[in-house]
């Protein structure tokens, strides 16, 4: 696996990025030849991206009061924010030279975010009927109280196609979470 530390990067250049690793691993396959796995680190100043399957509604200012870019992209998921603070992964992967099927290739994310918030002393949990790792707990001051329970610490949306994948995860670790109160983070 090749690692790319991209530090903090517009999303619309490591989208780029990722499109490109993306469509040369897709076009190795067609020919029979091997693919490289990648793994693309960054951050990104504020941006909004909403998901394929994603509802405008969920999105709850207009685009001028959002003050963060915003993009519709080709993954799953509904509507998620990216900014500083946020360390954000997209794996761009051949599953099948992994071994693997796309449900599997999520469980693993998932169990690697959860294992590797242990190590920082962080509970993270599936919850069934929703992607991501949660944390239980009380809501940070200013936040509002429906978030008493379950916080998200890590969102996450792939896209795959012939068991290539791309986009990926996000990871809360000092984002300014004021940004979350202007949408229904995928559409919960």
């Amino acid at each position: 696996m090749i690692l790319l530390d991209e530090g903090l990067k517009s999303y619309q250049e490591v989208l780029a990025r990722q499109e490109e690793l993306f469509n040369k691993n897709i076009a190795l396959k067609l020919k029979g030849e091997p693919t490289t796995n990648y793994l693309i680190l960054c951050e990104h100043p504020p941006v909004y991206t909403l998901g394929k399957s994603g509802k405008r509604e969920n999105i709850l200012v207009s685009d001028e009061d959002m003050n963060a870019e915003f993009y519709h992209v080709q993954r799953g998921g509904d509507v998620t924010f990216h900014g500083p603070g946020q360390m954000v992964a997209y794996p761009i992967l051949d599953l099948d030279s992994l071994g693997i099927g796309v449900n599997q290739y999520i469980q693993q994310l998932e169990e690697t975010i959860i294992q590797s918030l242990k190590e920082y002393g962080v509970t993270g949990e599936r919850i069934e009927g929703a992607a991501g790792i949660w944390i239980k707990g009380k809501p940070a001051p200013g936040l509002p109280a429906a978030w008493a329970q379950d916080k998200k610490i890590c969102a996450i949306g792939a896209r795959v196609s012939r068991m290539v994948t791309m986009h990926g995860l996000a990871i809360n670790i000092s984002t300014d979470l004021s940004y979350f109160t202007k949408i229904m983070a995928c559409g919960l």
